[in-house]
């Protein structure tokens, strides 16, 4: 059976062995370490195996394990634009309102994320990539087929280094698909791959409610890429378009009324689970199944009944055919 773990970013603000000791009463296997707040710091990961024996000896503690860790927040600072005072906040105070420190300090951060990876035990870093072009989604003023390109090329060239070290360490980076990177569909993902000339040290940490809430078919993501998914997310979303609102939110925040989509507890909203563990199933997926808890309707310990709700589709499939007894 797949593991379940939880993904830590939501909980960044308690101490990673309180919410241990909360996760496993919640009924998980396994923590994915979010590297911001104390849950990991990945300078120190990557240099002090000290580090690494304690915060691993204290997860068996609390009867937890780590299959991956993510470091979203500096891999959005490799390929954005960085002039954005948004993502300021991302990396050191020394970096703030320089968009080339931000940048450097990106690409350095998830060079040493694969080796504090390395160190744990722990063969997939979960992030995101940046994008310089996703501003050009809608394409006026005029967006040319080269403008595009050429935002590949630059992808191409920032993380090609990265992956580099990935490789080294016998580690891989699994983009989650999602709005505001260089991959945030089908066809944009298989044009980050081919970008990469399909090296294999980049792949994708699939989560469905970021597809789904474009009207994409989450399963389908799942058998068009049936060798890249290197880690998995549990996520629910609804859309709620009842003629007033919009897919792109009305610059809404998420919560708040009047939005076209927004993302649910895990069963409390519109995708089909059953389908897309039926498509792992398929593919042979056998890692972590990852709680991403985010409903702003709901108080996140909640992330219990997201857990019982995981448990009842992580069902193994049949290695038989089921009317095979009848040929005997």
């Amino acid at each position: 059976m797949r593991p379940v773990t939880l993904f830590t970013g939501q909980w960044a603000d308690l101490p990673a062995e309180k919410l241990a000791k909360m996760a496993k009463g919640w009924g998980y296997q396994g923590l994915e370490l979010a590297c911001w707040g104390d849950h990991l710091d990945v300078y120190r990961a990557s240099k002090d195996l000290k580090y690494c024996k304690n915060h691993l000896a204290m997860l068996k503690k609390h009867g937890l394990q780590v299959w991956a860790i993510s470091n979203h927040l500096a891999g959005q600072l490799v390929c954005d634009p960085n002039d954005d005072s948004r993502s300021d906040c991302f990396a050191p105070k020394d970096c703030v309102g320089n968009a080339e420190a931000k940048r450097r300090w990106a690409i350095e951060t998830m060079k040493v994320s694969a080796k504090a990876a390395k160190n744990l035990g722990v063969q997939v870093v979960n992030g995101f990539t940046g994008s310089s072009i996703w501003y050009m989604l809608y394409s006026f003023p005029p967006v040319s087929d080269e403008m595009i390109e050429s935002g590949y090329a630059r992808f191409a060239e920032l993380w090609n280094p990265i992956l580099d070290e990935f490789a080294k360490c016998g580690v891989r980076f699994a983009l989650e698909v999602h709005p505001t990177e260089i991959a945030f569909d089908i066809i944009t993902a298989h044009k980050a791959l081919k970008a990469l000339d399909f090296r294999p040290e980049f792949g994708f940490n699939f989560d469905p409610s970021h597809l789904f809430w474009q009207m994409i078919n989450p399963a389908r993501f799942i058998e068009e890429f049936p060798d890249r998914i290197y880690h998995v997310h549990m996520k629910d979303a609804a859309l709620t378009l009842d003629g007033r609102t919009g897919i792109l939110a009305s610059h809404l925040n998420f919560g708040k009324a009047g939005r076209g989509w927004d993302f649910r507890s895990l069963g409390r909203g519109q995708i089909n689970f059953e389908e897309i563990l039926r498509a792992l199933n398929r593919i042979g997926y056998s890692g972590p199944l990852s709680v991403e808890w985010e409903d702003c309707g709901m108080n996140r310990e909640c992330a219990q009944e997201a857990c019982e709700f995981v448990k009842k589709f992580n069902y193994t499939p049949s290695a038989v055919q089921f009317d095979a007894a009848f040929d005997k």
